[in-house]
């Protein structure tokens, strides 16, 4: 293994979880990465909340004092799976995942450091809940997808409520989407570039991707405005 290899790669290859041998991109770069790290076996994160508030200063600037964000196009934090918030604190560091803030901020956070942070923002109170519309058109893509278009129901994998994988017994098998992100109250400009970046394939580094990859090809832009509207009032 060349000292070019991910350290995500790295944490995760004892465990069977990367696909692809082939060689990592240098960080920082547009170019999709050629390595997928397979989520899909990784255990529960867990780290130092109060430990995490202590690094947690610069974070505010754009993700609020209280983990939700102070403009649309960022997401919400608080109350985020620890899992998936510490997978894109490693993408970030590694540039496995572009971002022109966080590749920045990530690039000099240690193990330790995005273990911290991620489970102080996963602590922090959720936005509270909306008032979705439940005979929209998002919440049917949402519930139930689109059999006709070939849509997937996302609940299968962020939940009926759309909070995520929920917390299992340290002893229980972990199920293969621990690693998936709660969407419920996320904002709507910034769910829709997420997706955006999935269907044109920005965001390509993990097997969570990949599946989201397949999704986002599935919809149209009505649907991505329907679901982003939604899940931003649920």
């Amino acid at each position: 293994m060349t000292s070019r290899t991910s350290l995500l790669c790295m944490l995760l290859l004892g465990a069977g979880l990367v696909a692809d041998a082939g060689a990592s991109e240098p960080p920082h770069t547009h170019t999709p990465p050629t390595r997928v790290v397979d989520l899909r076996r990784l255990q529960p994160v867990s780290g130092d909340a109060v430990a995490g508030a202590g690094k947690a200063t610069v974070c505010t600037a754009c993700h609020g004092a209280r983990g939700l964000s102070i403009a649309p196009e960022f997401p919400n934090l608080a109350g985020q799976s620890a899992t998936y918030l510490y997978v894109q604190l490693k993408e970030f560091h590694e540039g496995q995942r572009v971002g022109a803030v966080m590749n920045g901020q990530a690039a000099t956070l240690g193990d330790t450091d995005a273990r911290d942070l991620a489970s102080y923002y996963a602590a922090m109170p959720p936005k509270p809940a909306g008032r979705a519309d439940a005979a929209s058109r998002g919440a049917q893509l949402y519930l139930a997808g689109d059999p006709a278009k070939g849509i997937p129901p996302c609940q299968g994998c962020h939940g009926p409520d759309g909070a995520g994988p929920r917390p299992h017994a340290s002893s229980a098998p972990q199920p293969p989407w621990a690693a998936f992100p709660r969407l419920r109250g996320q904002s709507g400009q910034y769910l829709a570039h997420e997706l955006h970046d999935f269907k044109t394939g920005t965001r390509a580094g993990t097997s969570n991707a990949k599946v989201m990859q397949g999704v986002a090809a599935t919809l149209d832009d009505e649907d991505v405005q329907a679901l982003s509207a939604y899940l931003d009032t649920l």
